[in-house]
């Protein structure tokens, strides 16, 4: 025993030191290797995933278990999240356990400062509403504060709900442009031009003017925001003050937007104004073209229809508002059938009552299933394109937003999967039409800046708004009075 136990003792110090040898060699190797990986993974800045990345991209429509790499605002890489962490290093992820991964909403069409004014006056024909409510409301009330305090509100329920870029048909616009800057949206806004008084201006002529100075002041300012014309309708805006309104946007080169064949009652009234209907009046106008893109169209013919897709006129469809101002189910499988350009909208919050593009969404894709009696009309997967893509085709921003996709703008949203209504999961697509809820987006991206995360807003003082919208909500009702 005395012999053997040296022997058995340099035996077991030989073992212990080539355990020792190989470990810190393979500690080493995987220094190495991570240094290596490191050096040979590109830095971007940020790095989200998804359980599922629903891209509006035909070429990859759904990655399970996928990520997306951004840098300086833009995407960079779309692929399994493998992959992405294969390729790319950040200094900021963002998990993607239990979400989906998508587009940030386009909401085509609104009045966004209109939120002040959300259920003033209700139960009412589009008429009604307007010549005998809101037009006297807005030349009381509306001023800077009220569109600042409006427009902020506005953003704050916009980034809550997915909504990453709007259209603001409204007045003052350099307000409103400043508080987009702020919360870090992206919008179109088209200070709306009219042939009558409107807040601030005496009738067409220094209104539209003030739009035209906006627009040379605005274009090239700021990316995120696109400054472009709004006349308000063919029934409120004269044929010359039309033309005068799209020679204006071909000079500018900037996006025009309008009210189209919203009611019977405008169908009728043009038709006994100008012995055509709205949409043709535009074309005896050389009004239409891809630059222009129409909020509602509820009354075209077969014929306007054909007209719009040669045209390139984009149409944004408000199923919310629509219905309940009683203006008529819009055409919308025909207008898609066609080959035009359809997005959707939420329309002022003054007649609908929100901005909650959900509620656009589930609509549209049942409204008209009832209406033609078809459930295979306007599938899932068409609504969905709408609201993203389709919206920014009909916006003239394709080449910039509306799907993950290398080299557009990172616009996205991660919408939360684990609430009740939202288990089980068949069929991601099915589920964000027909079942999500604005409650359920829990991350929302802006040109790679992260405006909310786990439902918390960075980009606006949530409660010092709700304060001064409140306080602004008081002096309407003591001073209108509305009956109940």
């Amino acid at each position: 025993m005395k012999r053997q136990f040296p022997k058995y003792y340099r035996l077991l110090i030989l073992f212990v030191c080539t355990v020792f040898i190989a470990f810190t060699g393979q500690v080493a190797l995987a220094q190495y290797n991570y240094r290596w990986g490191n050096q040979h993974r590109q830095q971007v800045e940020m790095i989200v995933g998804g359980d599922f990345v629903v891209t509006m991209n035909d070429a990859q429509p759904v990655i399970k278990n996928g990520a997306v790499a951004i840098n300086n605002g833009k995407i960079v890489a779309v692929d399994t999240q493998d992959k992405i962490l294969a390729a790319y290093r950040a200094s900021k992820r963002l998990p993607g356990e239990g979400k989906v991964l998508m587009p940030g909403l386009v909401n085509g069409h609104s009045h966004t400062a209109m939120v002040l004014f959300r259920g003033l006056a209700d139960d009412l024909s589009l008429q009604d509403w307007l010549q005998n409510y809101i037009f006297p409301a807005e030349g009381q009330f509306v001023n800077e504060n009220f569109i600042r305090v409006g427009e902020t509100l506005a953003c704050w329920e916009m980034i809550s709900g997915g909504t990453t870029t709007f259209v603001d048909m409204y007045f003052k616009p350099d307000v409103a442009a400043r508080v987009v800057e702020r919360c870090g949206l992206r919008a179109v806004i088209a200070p709306s031009s009219i042939d009558f008084p409107s807040p601030g201006f005496r009738g067409w002529d220094d209104a539209f003017a003030a739009a035209v100075d906006f627009v040379k002041r605005w274009k090239g300012r700021n990316p995120r925001i696109i400054p472009a014309l709004a006349p308000h309708a063919p029934y409120t805006v004269s044929p010359e003050h039309l033309t005068q309104a799209i020679q204006a946007a071909r000079q500018y080169d900037v996006p025009l937007t309008i009210h189209l064949a919203e009611t019977q009652t405008e169908v009728q009234d043009i038709q006994q104004r100008y012995n055509a209907t709205p949409v043709q009046h535009l074309e005896n106008l050389s009004f239409l073209e891809s630059r222009v893109f129409a909020a509602h169209v509820v009354w075209p013919n077969e014929s306007e229809i054909e007209l719009m897709a040669k045209r390139g006129v984009g149409v944004i469809h408000n199923p919310d508002s629509n219905l309940k101002l009683a203006s008529g189910f819009a055409p919308v499988p025909a207008m898609v059938q066609a080959g035009i350009q359809v997005g959707l909208g939420t329309d002022g919050a003054a007649s609908n009552n929100d901005l909650d593009m959900w509620e656009a969404i589930r609509l549209t894709a049942l409204i008209h299933k009832g209406k033609t009696l078809d459930p295979t009309t306007l599938p899932a997967k068409t609504v969905l394109r709408m609201a993203t893509l389709g919206g920014a085709e009909a916006l003239g921003l394709a080449d910039k937003i509306g799907a993950i996709k290398v080299g557009l703008q990172a616009d996205l949203i991660q919408v939360d999967l684990t609430s009740a209504h939202l288990t089980p999961l068949y069929d991601v697509i099915s589920h964000l039409v027909y079942a999500a809820k604005a409650q359920d987006v829990d991350t929302v991206i802006v040109d790679g800046q992260v405006l909310m995360s786990e439902r918390r807003v960075f980009t606006v003082n949530t409660e010092q708004i709700r304060r001064e919208a409140i306080r602004i909500g008081e002096q309407i009702q003591a001073e209108l009075r509305p009956s109940n």
